[in-house]
């Protein structure tokens, strides 16, 4: 399938600048629980292999890049640019937070911090590359970016994946996009999104994308207004399930890696797990289950 080359075209590209991430396992329920824990990537998120797959194949301009992101984005660009010797201006709403900010400031981009939520920062983001010619990485619905986060996937099934079933958190989308387009079908993907930031399940419910009120305790990595295109598409192509969590499962979901695990997460790193605890998605008795710990900047820093 074309994704599964440029997936696999991009893991080689990209793979002296990303870390390969553990994979572990874990009892939730009775059921052992097959986790990837990707927060343990550059800058602390699955973001870092969209970026570098993007900025490796791009004639960056001499004004540099820009991004709009609710935080783990911006701090991948900002990664990505200054190791390849690039500038960046990073746009970031204020409910990003001051731990995602504080990581980005550290990658050494020029940031700015916006008034209200992550469309706000998307239309400074846009009024900078119009005014300046700055190349633009798309947090989500780019088809480099996506390809890059298939990267995740394939790595993971040549750690030896063994799972019928694959959950995965959904914000704009990049990260389930990219699975898909990898397994093409080969297994189950269920998308898991917060209750209060859910534009996939919006989107298939109304059979289109649409703006969506967003809010809770994930909204600063999950919170699209709108899923992006490219997701919707491969959503709908392998008949994804989606199923919706509350900000208190989630909050187990964080606690109950802390407790087994020794593993700091932030909300959306915990939401795919969020689903086993509260049955949000309850597997058959024979059913083997994977869920993907994508972003550990839990906010505060605990060590800040």
């Amino acid at each position: 399938m074309p994704w599964q080359t440029t997936i696999s075209e991009a893991g080689t590209r990209i793979a002296g600048h990303v870390r390969r991430t553990p994979v572990t396992s874990m009892g939730v329920g009775g059921r052992e629980v097959a986790l990837k824990l990707e927060q343990m990537q550059h800058t602390g998120s699955f973001k870092t292999r969209g970026a570098f797959n993007t900025l490796l194949q791009l004639d960056v301009p001499e004004a540099g890049i820009v991004a709009a992101s609710g935080g783990n984005h911006g701090a991948a660009v900002a990664h990505a640019a200054a190791t390849l010797g690039h500038k960046a201006r990073i746009y970031v709403p204020e409910i990003a937070g001051p731990a995602k900010i504080g990581l980005i400031r550290a990658q050494g981009a020029d940031l700015q911090v916006v008034p209200g939520a992550y469309g706000e920062a998307a239309a400074r983001a846009a009024e900078w590359q119009a005014a300046t010619g700055a190349a633009q990485i798309h947090p989500y619905d780019g088809e480099t970016t996506v390809a890059g986060q298939g990267t995740l996937m394939a790595e993971w099934e040549d750690q030896g994946l063994d799972a019928d079933t694959v959950l995965i958190a959904v914000g704009g989308g990049g990260l389930i996009a990219g699975a898909l387009g990898w397994l093409g079908g080969r297994r189950k993907v269920i998308a898991v999104e917060p209750e209060t930031s859910c534009a996939l399940h919006a989107a298939l419910q109304g059979g289109a994308p649409r703006d969506v009120e967003v809010s809770g305790i994930a909204a600063n990595a999950l919170g699209a207004k709108r899923i992006g295109g490219i997701c919707f598409g491969l959503a709908r192509e392998f008949e994804v399930e989606s199923v919706l969590v509350p900000d208190a499962a989630i909050l187990e979901a964080q606690a109950l890696l802390w407790r087994e695990l020794r593993q700091l997460v932030e909300p959306a790193g915990a939401t795919a797990l969020a689903a086993l605890i509260r049955g949000a998605y309850v597997p058959v008795a024979d059913e083997r289950v994977a869920a993907l710990v994508c972003g550990g900047n839990i906010a505060p820093d605990p060590l800040a």
